[in-house]
């Protein structure tokens, strides 16, 4: 079962992770943390985010196929139009 641990943000906005769960993943000064905003639910990971390495790859694959955001755009519109 999830755990639910309650935070208090300081005045300049940093907060304490609990011992315990700086000792489960590990974390020590100075690590990273990924914090992703899920519409008002913030979720907090030890993980590093791939979202931007992932980007970087398509936009590569895209340059490397001769594709321009405009053609990448135009075919999702007339995917849309096929389905819709």
């Amino acid at each position: 079962m999830a755990e639910t641990v309650a935070v208090r943000m300081a005045q300049r906005g940093g907060m304490t992770l609990p011992k315990a769960l700086r000792e489960r993943y590990n974390l020590k000064p100075g690590d990273t943390l990924t914090l992703v905003d899920l519409d008002g639910v913030l979720v907090l990971s030890p993980r590093r985010s791939e979202v931007g390495a992932l980007a970087d790859e398509l936009k590569k694959a895209l340059v490397d196929r001769g594709e321009t955001l405009e053609s990448v755009l135009a075919a999702l519109r007339a995917e849309r139009e096929r389905r819709a």
